[in-house]
C-alpha cells in the first residue's frame, strides 16, 4: 500500500498541472490507489457522482498519467469509497454483497416480518454502526445498550433492523415475551384502555415484556397520557433488565412536545443514526430483494434501477413492477423490460438530482454527516456546508426556501434565504473559495454532461 500511495501522489502531481484548481480539489484530491494488478489500476473515489465525472471528463487524462508511471497500457477502474474496505480487507459476514442465506425462523412474531433478519440485510457505511449496535443488543438484550434509539429518514432500514432484533431474540428464545408496535398503535392501546376503564390489563401486558420495540416514537409528541404511560412502562422494563428499542426520524434532543423526563430516558442508552443508502448500498439491496423473490437480476441492471429510487421502499416497489412485467417473458428480467418500466432508452442517464444527492455529496466533500448538517448545532465548521447545500438545493432543484428549510432540519426560510445569498455573493467574487467553486462546478457538469 505504501508503494501505491507514492505512485498515486506522483500521478496526482501530474494531473494537478493539467486541470483547474477547483476540479482538482473537488474531484481528485481525495482519491487513492487501491491496487495495480494484471493491467488494471483500481482507484478509490469518495462518491458515485465523482466517479461519473472522472469517467466522462478525465478518464483519458488519468489513463495517460497512469500508463506513463506504470510503464504499460492500463485499464482504470473506479471504486466507491463505501466498498473499498471489502477490497482491502476480507469482510465476511458484513460484506456488501453477502451471499449468506437468511436464517430460518420457526414460527413468527405478530406484525414482524420473518424475512427481516440481520443475514438478509445489506450493510454499508451509511448503516454499519446501527447494524453492529442492533446485533449487539440482540445477542445480549437488556445488558448492553438500553434503550437502543435508532433514528434516520424514511426508507433507510430502521424497521428492518428493529424487527431483525425481535426475530433474533425470538429465534434464541421462543418463550420470550416480545412486542413490536408503532407509536400510533401504542397510542390506540392507551386510549382504548382509558375508554374502557381497563388500564390494568394493558399495563400488565406491556410491563411484563422482555423486549419492547416501538417504531416511529416521534408521533407521541403532544400526547400527555400516552407519554405518561410510556414513562412508567419504560422505567418498569429497564428496572427488570428488559430491552427497549425505539426508532424515530430525529434524535431525542430534537423531539418537540415530548416531556423532558422521556427525552432523558430515550438518551440514556445508545443513540445511533442511519443515513440514506448510497448508490452502492441501494444496488446491494436490490440484489438481495431479487433473490428473495426468486428472480435473477444482474449487477448492471441493479445499478440501473438503483439510480431511480433513493430508499429501500422505493427500490422494492420498482423491483415488484419489473417482476410483474416479466410475466410476458417467461419470468426473465430483460433489458427491454427494465427500460420500459424505468422509462429509459439506450444510454440515457439520469438528468435530475434528488435532494439526498446534493446533501450527501456536500457532506462527503466536507467530511461531515447528513445528520450534522440537518442538526440544530451552529458550529463554525457546519455553517459553510449548510449554506452550500441550501444554495444548490435552490439553484439546481428550484426548491422553495420553506422546502429547503424543512430538508435541512426544519430551519426558518429567512435562514435559508441568507445562506443562499451568502454563497451567491461568494461565487460572484473572482477569488471565490475553491471549495464552493468546485462543488458548484461538479453539479453543473453532472447536470449538463
Amino acid at each position: 500500500m505504501q508503494n501505491n500511495n507514492k505512485l498515486w501522489e506522483k500521478i496526482l502531481g501530474e494531473i494537478e498541472i493539467e486541470v483547474s484548481k477547483a476540479n482538482f480539489l473537488t474531484l481528485f484530491k481525495r482519491t487513492f490507489l487501491l491496487s495495480v494488478e494484471n493491467g488494471v489500476a483500481t482507484v478509490g473515489v469518495p462518491s458515485s457522482m465523482i466517479i461519473d465525472l472522472l469517467q466522462r471528463k478525465f478518464y483519458d487524462l488519468i489513463k495517460k498519467s497512469v500508463d506513463k508511471n506504470i510503464g504499460k497500457d492500463t485499464k482504470i477502474i473506479f471504486v466507491p469509497k463505501t466498498i473499498t474496505g471489502a477490497i482491502s480487507e476480507k469482510v465476511d459476514s458484513e460484506s456488501l454483497f453477502s451471499e449468506s442465506k437468511p436464517k430460518q425462523i420457526i414460527g413468527h412474531l405478530p406484525r414482524v416480518r420473518p424475512d427481516y433478519t440481520f443475514e438478509n440485510m445489506a450493510v454499508s457505511s451509511s448503516n454499519q454502526l446501527a447494524y453492529v449496535s442492533a446485533t449487539t443488543v440482540a445477542k445480549n438484550p437488556g445488558k448492553t445498550y438500553n434503550p437502543l434509539f435508532i433514528y434516520g429518514p424514511v426508507g433507510v432500514g430502521k424497521t428492518h433492523l428493529m424487527q431483525a432484533i425481535a426475530n433474533e431474540v425470538y429465534a434464541k428464545n421462543p418463550d420470550a415475551k416480545i412486542a413490536y408496535t408503532t407509536s400510533e398503535e401504542f397510542t390506540n392501546e392507551v386510549v382504548e384502555a382509558i375508554r374502557t376503564n381497563n388500564t390494568s390489563n394493558m399495563k400488565r401486558r406491556f410491563r411484563g415484556l422482555s423486549l419492547l420495540v416501538i417504531d416511529d416514537i416521534q408521533f407521541i409528541a403532544g400526547k400527555e397520557k400516552v407519554q405518561e404511560e410510556l414513562f412508567h412502562t419504560f422505567n418498569t422494563l429497564v428496572d427488570r433488565d428488559a430491552q427497549i428499542v425505539l426508532s424515530s426520524d430525529r434524535p431525542p434532543s430534537e423531539m418537540k412536545k415530548v416531556e423532558t423526563r422521556l427525552i432523558s430516558r430515550f438518551s440514556g442508552g445508545l443513540t445511533v443514526d442511519i443515513e440514506s443508502p448510497d448508490f452502492e448500498l441501494r444496488t446491494a439491496i436490490l440484489l438481495i430483494k431479487a433473490r428473495k423473490y426468486g428472480v435473477s437480476l444482474s449487477i448492471e441492471n441493479a445499478k440501473l434501477i438503483a439510480q431511480k429510487a433513493q430508499d429501500a421502499r422505493g427500490l422494492e416497489g420498482l423491483l415488484l413492477k419489473i417482476i410483474t412485467h416479466t410475466q410476458s417473458s417467461n419470468g426473465e428480467i430483460t433489458d427491454d423490460i427494465i427500460a420500459s418500466v424505468l422509462s429509459l432508452n439506450g444510454n440515457e442517464e439520469r438528468s435530475y438530482f434528488h435532494p439526498d444527492d446534493i446533501i450527501n455529496n456536500v457532506c462527503s466533500f466536507y467530511n461531515i454527516k447528513p445528520t450534522q448538517i440537518k442538526s440544530a448545532k451552529r458550529n463554525a465548521f457546519l455553517v459553510r456546508p449548510r449554506q452550500v447545500a441550501m444554495f444548490l438545493l435552490k439553484i439546481k432543484l428550484k426548491l422553495t426556501f420553506v422546502e429547503i428549510g424543512y430538508l435541512l432540519g426544519g430551519r426558518d426560510h429567512t435562514t435559508v434565504m441568507h445562506g443562499v445569498e451568502k454563497v451567491e455573493e461568494l461565487l460572484k467574487n473572482p477569488n471565490a473559495p475553491e471549495d464552493i467553486l468546485g462543488i458548484y462546478q461538479m453539479f453543473s457538469e453532472k447536470n449538463t454532461g
